[in-house]
């Protein structure tokens, strides 16, 4: 899945006074555009008259090379570190992407009625996400994080779409670094903000969960005072992320928190529960499978309280959401279920897919690809994790493509059920064995789930096996 950067509503507009303070830059040679500007743009593809263009520079490429196409295209203003010869309005600032971070703190304090939840976590992140844009767009207009815009770049392109008929934002922080989430929960200041889980993605950027706790511990440090932090009760580091929060108001969740499951119930493609909140009991009919995503609805509930919904308001919000594309999804195709899980993966998530799939009708096939951002604990990660898929419980085969299969394998060697496991380096060597599976257990109905990290595409496969079936 490719998200888009561009919003697809109309957006406030900007002047070229409002770009100049808010970044505090200067127009080269006195040029200053005249009339509204309509966007604030990072790809040039899509920079058009109207438009303003921002030039990021990265280690591997600098979009200052694209100044002269956009203007080209009839883009008449840029915003750049440098001058640039070309026939455009360009506003001079220090530093490019730290100028996309004040537009976007211009705009989130020019929204002075929004109220803002900030959360982040190793897993559940997007599914909690999406589960409060159910409960809060049903109430008010709310913004959204889209997809994956969650870091210092997407962050503040995100905030660029804030309109004054917004009452609520859920921003969704990830981190690949430490200082990351302190530097985008400063631009969003959030009321309420909190961390889900500390996991195990991201290990080779963080060197182990210690730093990981420690980079999303950063989320704390921006709450209005009189705001709310969540954390989460039943994590292995919830004394050390307590020891990060600095305001007065709290709430927990998971078992031993003020918000809890009760009498869960797995379900195929669902899941029912009581939910337990300083409100009241409910019960819950939740349209995710899994213990985790049930957790998450746990999450969300507090989130959604510590903003001032109803509990009644959050029932109905958690019975209506659906998931991400990517994220569970469960497609029936012929006589098989296809379960896409292809959005991203960690060590966590990964072994959390394999119980729903161990809850599924007929032959259960896991087909896996590589998970990034492990650093110098790939092999290790990927041994543990071959290990304890094929002794799941349900999970008949489980097929692994990728750097790491061989690595896999070697883990589901190390126990009984090795004989369960497939290592192939490529899809196109994978996808005639999956095809073989499905031939040889004719006539019964198959479940497969596909899953790895956004870099692998698994999706890809999924989609070849349907079209071969």
């Amino acid at each position: 899945m490719h998200t888009s950067t561009t919003s697809t509503v109309p957006l406030e507009p900007w002047t070229a006074q409002q770009l100049e303070q808010a970044t505090q830059g200067h127009w080269h040679n006195g040029k200053v555009p005249q009339g509204d500007i309509k966007l604030v743009l990072t790809d040039s593809r899509d920079a058009e008259k109207g438009d303003v263009f921002l030039a990021l520079k990265g280690e591997r490429f600098d979009a200052h090379d694209f100044v002269i196409k956009v203007a080209e295209q009839g883009c008449e203003i840029a915003i750049v570190s440098h001058p640039v010869d070309a026939d455009i309005c360009q506003l001079v600032v220090a530093d490019t992407r730290l100028a996309l971070g004040h537009l976007g703190a211009f705009r989130r304090a020019k929204n002075s009625q929004l109220k803002v939840i900030a959360l982040t976590g190793s897993s559940g992140k997007t599914t909690t996400k999406e589960m409060l844009g159910s409960i809060l767009s049903r109430i008010a207009p709310t913004l959204i994080t889209r997809g994956n815009l969650n870091n210092d770049l997407g962050v503040p392109m995100m905030l660029l779409e804030l309109r004054a008929e917004h009452q609520y934002a859920v921003m969704e922080l990830g981190a690949s670094h430490q200082g990351e989430i302190d530097y985008t929960s400063n631009l969003v200041q959030p009321h309420v903000a909190g961390i889900i889980n500390i996991g195990t993605a991201h290990l080779g950027e963080f060197g182990g969960r210690d730093g990981i706790c420690s980079a999303k511990s950063e989320i704390y440090a921006h709450i209005a005072q009189d705001g709310t932090s969540i954390t989460p009760e039943a994590d292995d580091f919830a004394d050390d992320i307590r020891k990060a929060v600095q305001t007065k108001n709290t709430l927990s969740f998971g078992l031993g928190g003020d918000i809890f499951a009760t009498d869960i119930q797995l379900q195929a493609q669902s899941s029912t529960f009581t939910l337990n909140t300083p409100q009241g009991n409910k019960t819950i009919h939740l349209p995710f499978a899994g213990e985790h995503n049930v957790q998450n609805a746990t999450a969300a509930t507090a989130f959604a309280l510590s903003i001032g919904i109803a509990l009644e308001d959050i029932v109905i919000g958690l019975e209506q959401a659906t998931g991400a594309k990517g994220r569970l999804n469960f497609i029936q195709y012929k006589k098989h279920l296809f379960i896409d899980d292809t959005y991203n993966a960690n060590p966590t998530s990964m072994r959390a897919a394999a119980e729903v799939l161990a809850q599924q009708e007929g032959i259960r096939v896991m087909v896996i690809g590589d998970i990034g951002e492990l650093g110098a604990t790939a092999a290790q990660q990927h041994y543990m994790l071959g290990r304890d898929l094929v002794s799941t419980k349900g999970v008949n085969f489980v097929v692994a493509v990728g750097e790491f299969a061989p690595a896999s394998q070697e883990g589901a060697r190390s126990t009984q059920y090795g004989k369960k496991f497939q290592a192939f380096l490529t899809q196109a060597q994978a996808l005639p064995f999956l095809i073989g599976l499905v031939e040889t257990h004719q006539p019964q109905s198959m479940s497969f789930l596909f899953k790895g990290s956004r870099y692998t595409h698994m999706e890809t496969l999924m989609a070849d096996l349907m079209e071969k079936l």
